[in-house]
């Protein structure tokens, strides 16, 4: 077993997922491999575990029916803790998050708690969205801060890696969110705590196979779940601890 595990959730990801899994056994850092799928109609999940079969790297975990990406994040999050892995990464499966880019956040998690991929950080590093989806994005991030005081540039964004110690230090079954505000939510359950955290600037690229997951609620949900968490932190907008 390896020190670090990439958490990948898929429903419907059957053209990605073959692809992804071999490009992450080929980094020139050792990685496992946790697919959590959604109940796939497409066969994805029977994919994966033809997958796990060859490769003892590959793991995969079956929820019954689609419940969300923050659902499978946190059954996914659940199992790395019990199997004691040390760095724990979110990455979606559809090559938008370069797994080239998993040596560099495996650096900087050398002094810092959580890691995040920003598409952001020292300007807009984003190909293939329309400008509507790029302005959805950007005004999310700034919404986000005006509400909550929380200072990362890319707070939607879903490429991560967590340090096993800011894992467990969340409950995560009070994790209430899905979507956007579950990338909102668990970073700033870190922040408000003191945990260190780190950007690293990633080039985000819009999927070339299969159709992206957003929905009309995962933006309501998002735009509700800032203020809640402004109020879970005693409508600070700055950390409890520093």
């Amino acid at each position: 077993m390896n020190q670090t595990l990439i958490i990948v959730p898929t429903v419907n990801e059957r053209e990605n997922l073959p692809r992804v899994a071999q490009k992450l056994l080929s980094l020139p850092v050792a990685v496992d491999l946790l697919v959590v799928d959604g109940n796939s109609s497409d066969g994805t999940g029977k994919i994966a575990d033809e997958l796990a079969a060859k490769h003892p790297q590959i793991h995969v975990l079956h929820e019954t029916k689609k419940s969300g990406l923050g659902r499978a994040y946190l059954a996914g999050f659940q199992w790395a803790l019990e199997k004691n892995y040390e760095f724990i990464f979110e990455m979606d499966s559809d090559f938008s998050h370069d797994p080239d880019e998993i040596p560099n956040f495996l650096k900087a998690a050398e002094n810092a708690d959580l890691v995040l991929g920003s598409r952001y950080s020292g300007g807009v590093r984003v190909l293939n969205w329309p400008l509507k989806r790029l302005l959805l994005s950007r005004c999310a991030g700034i919404y986000v801060w005006l509400i909550t005081g929380m200072t990362v540039t890319d707070p939607t964004g879903g490429y991560k890696c967590f340090h096993r110690r800011a894992l467990q230090a969340i409950e995560l079954d009070a994790v209430k969110s899905d979507g956007y505000s579950f990338q909102i939510e668990m970073t700033h359950r870190l922040w408000r705590e003191g945990f260190t955290i780190a950007e690293v600037p990633i080039i985000f690229t819009e999927r070339i196979a299969g159709a992206s997951k957003i929905t009309r609620g995962i933006i309501i949900e998002a735009f509700w779940m800032v203020w809640w968490l402004w109020l879970q932190n005693g409508c600070r907008r700055w950390p409890r601890v520093k």
